[in-house]
């Protein structure tokens, strides 16, 4: 393999993916591909701290423009991994804004692979937000998506943009509809589900936050290693094993907000408790509870991805030890 590219690269997922590329690069490539000569970050602006290592590059520009997009890419390009986004609040707020990233900047990313002399093979991180109401009560790899966003509209447009360039041989891609991903490190971003990391994060760092749904509320939630596992795991699957259903919902596990609460407790003592405010939005709670929160995954765990099976409290644990956070 020689050029990986990873597009919206300076997120968190993005950070963490290329870390873990470049590790597994130097702990020995276990698959049939051989490990990339280069990693190239692609988003809007650079990361305040980056990775120190001659196998990246970063590539700073608009994934939606069709130039900066053909001059990215490269006869050398054989993977991508395209996690580049406008998160659900902020596609609901702007709705040209979530069209032309979430949409366009799909097309054109798929149209620049069309170009290359060899099909690249592209991972399309997608998202729960496909599915909406009517739902059965536990979602299944049959179940129909009806998105009741804009955001999960989008992501469920280059799905089936993902499957039809992949059956024009233009790419080999394959979709993994991510569950929400918790505790992301950082600082509150404008997804509906942005709730589902800081109420936990914030406490833990000794900070006060707002949760804006209430405690029953359910997710499907992964870790974040979880996530870049699957991610991978994606990336390294066979072609022949994937038919022509490009989309596979990832495993996960479902928690209420009320026992994530209580997990919080368990580690950080009630004193943590006390550093969150109970607010209702009712419009982050109208996104969020047209999501599925209970989903059988028998697909994916026959393809090999894993699951986790430690419930939320290995969440936390893996938190405060990415973090280096000890409590007293």
């Amino acid at each position: 393999m020689k050029d990986i590219l990873i597009t919206g690269g300076n997120g968190f997922l993005g950070q963490r993916l290329a870390r873990e590329l470049l590790r597994r690069s130097e702990a020995g490539w276990k698959t049939g591909h051989k490990p990339p000569d280069r990693i190239v970050l692609i988003d809007v602006a650079r990361p305040q701290t980056g990775m120190a290592d001659p196998r990246v590059r970063f590539a700073i520009g608009d994934a939606a423009d069709p130039q900066f997009v053909r001059e990215t890419l490269s006869n050398n390009t054989d993977g991508i991994f395209h996690l580049a986004a406008v998160v659900s609040s902020a596609a609901e707020a702007n709705f040209d804004l979530g069209m032309r990233v979430n949409l366009d900047g799909t097309r054109t990313l798929l149209e620049a692979c069309r170009r290359l002399p060899r099909p690249p093979r592209l991972v399309f991180a997608s998202s729960l937000a496909v599915f909406g109401p009517p739902l059965p009560e536990v979602v299944t790899d049959a179940t129909t998506p009806t998105p009741q966003s804009s955001y999960g509209a989008q992501k469920l447009i280059g799905e089936l943009l993902v499957a039809d360039f992949t059956r024009k041989r233009f790419v080999d891609g394959r979709v993994v509809r991510l569950p929400t991903v918790s505790i992301r490190p950082g600082k509150p971003n404008a997804a509906a589900s942005s709730f589902a990391s800081s109420i936990l994060r914030e406490p833990l760092n000794g900070q006060e936050t707002v949760c804006p749904v209430e405690p029953d509320t359910a997710l499907w939630l992964i870790s974040p290693r979880f996530a870049v596992d699957c991610l991978l795991h994606a990336f390294d699957l066979p072609s022949q094993k994937i038919d022509a259903r490009r989309p596979i919902n990832l495993p996960g596990f479902t928690v209420t907000v009320g026992e994530m609460i209580a997990a919080l407790e368990r580690t950080a003592g009630a004193a943590a408790l006390k550093r969150i405010r109970w607010q209702p939005d009712p419009r982050v709670g109208a996104i969020v509870g047209t999501w599925p929160a209970r989903f059988e995954t028998a697909r994916a765990e026959s393809l090999g991805f894993p699951r986790d099976e430690r419930g939320f409290d290995g969440n936390i644990a893996d938190y405060l030890n990415e973090e280096g956070i000890e409590l007293s």
